[in-house]
């Protein structure tokens, strides 16, 4: 008798590689939006900067400080600032290109389809949830070949509050009618994926394909690569 039935996944970083996928789009931006020429000097220093702002922005986003708008908006208009470059329709049209242009990138972790396969083949039910917008994260499971293996998909949007808030997680129990001793939760995220589910007597397995030292959160499984959580499942 299989100890969990549903299994909950996080979608970037976890099973879509958000880091190639999202360096390729904004290598894309940082030469449609000639950038060179408008004072960035290289493709690094426009993808650092980015980072950089997008990371603060979407920990406000998370916390509720700002709105999903404003974070799209606001992490391109801080990018141009750092240069000078005070330009807000150009900010806007750049982060309209990139929302639009990165879920049909379909780079996926190593090993994810594999190992998909053979959960769906034992019988589990699988389900994702994601703090990603909806729309794109719909276009992000088709560009990877992968929708097919979910039966549910549950965002921030849906839910109407962001991991790692609890109602997003009691949402996806409820749709799914999954006991929280059924479930298990796979994230990369420690603060978000993992201390969200245990915050509803869920188990976790992180992904932690770096090998990071934690130790201020204790998942139930860890893993540093797919292929590991056929020894757990």
């Amino acid at each position: 008798m299989m100890k969990y039935k549903h299994l909950f996944f996080d979608l970037d970083r976890t099973l879509w590689d958000f880091e190639s996928n999202s360096r390729e789009s904004l290598e894309e931006l940082y030469l449609d939006f000639a950038l060179k020429e408008r004072g960035i000097p290289g493709f690094d220093a426009f993808h650092t900067t980015y980072f950089k702002h997008n990371n603060k922005l979407w920990e406000r986003f998370r916390k509720g400080y700002i709105s999903r708008k404003d974070l799209g908006f606001k992490r391109m208009w801080h990018v141009l600032l750092d240069y000078k470059i005070m330009d807000t329709n150009m900010a806007q049209a750049m982060n309209e290109k990139y929302v639009a242009t990165l879920p049909y990138k379909g780079r996926l972790m190593p090993g994810v389809k594999t190992v998909l396969g053979y959960l769906k083949g034992k019988g589990y039910s699988l389900h994702i949830i994601t703090n990603g917008y909806r729309t794109g994260q719909d276009i992000k499971l088709q560009s990877a070949g992968i929708a097919h293996y979910f039966d549910v998909v549950v965002t921030s949007e849906l839910a109407g509050r962001p991991k790692p808030h609890p109602d997003i997680f009691q949402y996806a129990m409820d749709l799914t009618q999954c006991d929280s001793r059924q479930g298990l939760m796979v994230g990369d995220a420690l603060e978000i994926d993992i201390a969200g589910a245990q915050n509803m007597e869920m188990d976790t397995v992180y992904f932690n394909p770096e090998n990071i030292a934690f130790s201020h959160i204790q998942p139930t499984y860890v893993i540093s690569e797919w292929e590991q959580l056929k020894r757990i499942l």
